[in-house]
């Protein structure tokens, strides 16, 4: 993916599953629904058998970089900080969106209610 950057600052790097959802848990308030929903979306794309290892790569990668501790827009600006990272998920998402089933999409909704309450954020 990111070849051409050193090895710790490859978003693949940071992706796993444990620090996906210790990122959604320490940081759901103040990303946002939306963030989280995306995040949570691609993740059921990312396991799913018939998603192909190319979409699975972009899935990856954008999944690493809303873990990645250092991005373009550091995480802690106040209403800016996840902004470059929901954008990179919803890039990833539209790349992989003949991949993303009704069924990732409602796992997703599921879960992000669970986090967030029916009113929530």
């Amino acid at each position: 993916m990111n070849s051409a950057l050193p090895t710790r600052y490859r978003a693949e790097r940071w992706y796993s599953p444990d620090n996906l959802w210790r990122k959604i848990s320490s940081c759901a308030l103040v990303a946002g629904r939306k963030t989280v929903l995306s995040a949570i979306t691609l993740y059921h794309c990312l396991r799913d058998k018939d998603t192909p290892a190319w979409a699975k790569g972009v899935i990856v990668g954008a999944l690493g970089y809303l873990i990645l501790p250092t991005d373009l827009v550091p995480d802690i600006i106040p209403g800016a900080g996840y902004g470059d990272d929901w954008a990179a998920l919803v890039a990833a998402l539209g790349t992989v969106a003949a991949y993303v089933k009704d069924e990732h999409k409602i796992r997703a909704a599921v879960l992000t209610e669970k986090i967030f309450g029916r009113k929530g954020h």
